[in-house]
């Protein structure tokens, strides 16, 4: 059977005719910009991650560029960030003039290495660090990045926009945070009808400087206190979350069963299935299987052929993107990071994804990697 990489049409069957009805009710009023239903899904949002506040932004980069402006980042200042995120982590801090360096990441979870992370605070004085919350869980030591931070007197933005969901020893992975920042691009866990972000946090202050930020700096409506720009949430892209958050404990559970399943059913090949670290409860959000970067090429050309899709997020390490130079400062270290992206493979999974399809896909995978002895990539 043909299985994509992501199915973003998987609707519970009576999503759709919901959703035409909310299109209908916001389209007559004309509530496209602000209005109640903004309002309304940042307090659900806040509820749902069991923070003080939310503040909804048209898309994740600018989640944490507001994050970071909101926090004083800008021109002379450091920002430390993981040398395995996507490259919006690492241009949003050039956008606020500041000047990022990566650090390595712990090959055992995948997240930032804190050890490393440590030496370069003490090396290079940041103002700030973006702690990305990677593949659908967080860092074995989040408590000691968040406890080190508070220490030091560094800002500590946590970029989750691939955690929304994420239970950390038992409560929202949000509970203790500074601030961190979603995105609800149609493809993740919690996504919108089009680009969306937002920003949590525990400060009622600081929430209200995001959204004068957001929303050209308003201290009024002709009045603008602050330099900001346009990054408002769309009453439609709002609607639809508060809709889709009724379904998300379904979707989650889906995509957490065929992650799970895909972890069993591939033990024993010549592969990593990676699992969160004690502590989570990921959300489902991707399958990372390593695999040997010879060998990686070779096995999704076999899935293709079956007519599978996959991924590879991320094939590049940040401090190896073109991008990066003139702007990075330092890498510190690299190599395992390097490593990841050279052995990232990522299979199907999205919501409601069948048993029947992760059967299919685990039955070509095996057939892949059939006579090869298990290892660790």
């Amino acid at each position: 059977m043909s299985i994509p990489f992501i199915d973003l049409k998987r609707f519970e069957p009576d999503f759709l005719d919901r959703w035409a009805e909310v299109c209908r009710e916001v389209s007559a009023a004309t509530r496209f910009v602000g209005g109640p239903d903004v309002s309304q899904f940042e307090e659900q949002l806040a509820a749902a991650c069991n923070v003080d506040a939310a503040v909804g932004c048209a898309n994740g980069t600018d989640a944490l560029q507001l994050a970071l402006r909101g926090l004083g980042v800008g021109v002379g200042d450091r920002v430390l960030l993981p040398d395995a995120t996507f490259w919006a982590t690492f241009e949003a801090v050039v956008n606020c003039g500041a000047t990022p360096l990566t650090v390595d990441i712990d090959d055992r979870d995948l997240q930032m290495d804190f050890d490393l992370f440590q030496q370069a605070v003490d090396r290079y004085q940041p103002k700030a660090a973006i702690l990305v919350h990677l593949y659908g869980w967080g860092s074995a030591r989040l408590d000691d990045y968040r406890d080190f931070c508070r220490e030091r007197g560094i800002h500590l933005i946590e970029d989750a926009a691939q955690a929304f969901g994420v239970e950390w020893r038992g409560q929202s992975i949000f509970r203790h945070c500074q601030v961190a920042t979603l995105s609800f691009y149609p493809a993740k866990v919690l996504g919108s009808c089009g680009d969306a972000g937002a920003v949590l946090c525990n400060d009622v202050e600081l929430a209200e400087t995001l959204r004068r930020l957001g929303n050209h700096g308003r201290t009024g409506h002709y009045d603008h206190g602050l330099v900001g720009w346009n990054s408002r949430l769309a009453g439609l892209d709002a609607a639809y979350l508060s809709l889709c958050l009724e379904y998300l404990p379904e979707r989650i559970a889906s995509r957490q069963r065929a992650a799970k399943l895909y972890r069993d059913q591939l033990a024993g090949l010549a592969l990593r299935a990676v699992a969160p670290p004690a502590g989570y409860i990921e959300n489902g959000y991707l399958n990372v299987t390593l695999v040997e970067p010879d060998d990686r090429d070779r096995v999704e050309a076999i899935l293709k052929e079956h007519g599978i899709g996959s991924g590879r997020t991320y094939p590049t390490a940040v401090s190896k993107q073109s991008g990066a130079v003139g702007s990075l400062e330092a890498a510190i270290g690299g190599e395992k990071a390097h490593r990841l992206s050279q052995s990232v493979l990522n299979l199907p999974l999205f919501a409601h994804i069948t048993d029947a399809e992760v059967d299919e896909v685990v039955g070509v995978m095996k057939q892949a990697f059939s006579h090869q002895p298990s290892t660790s990539a």
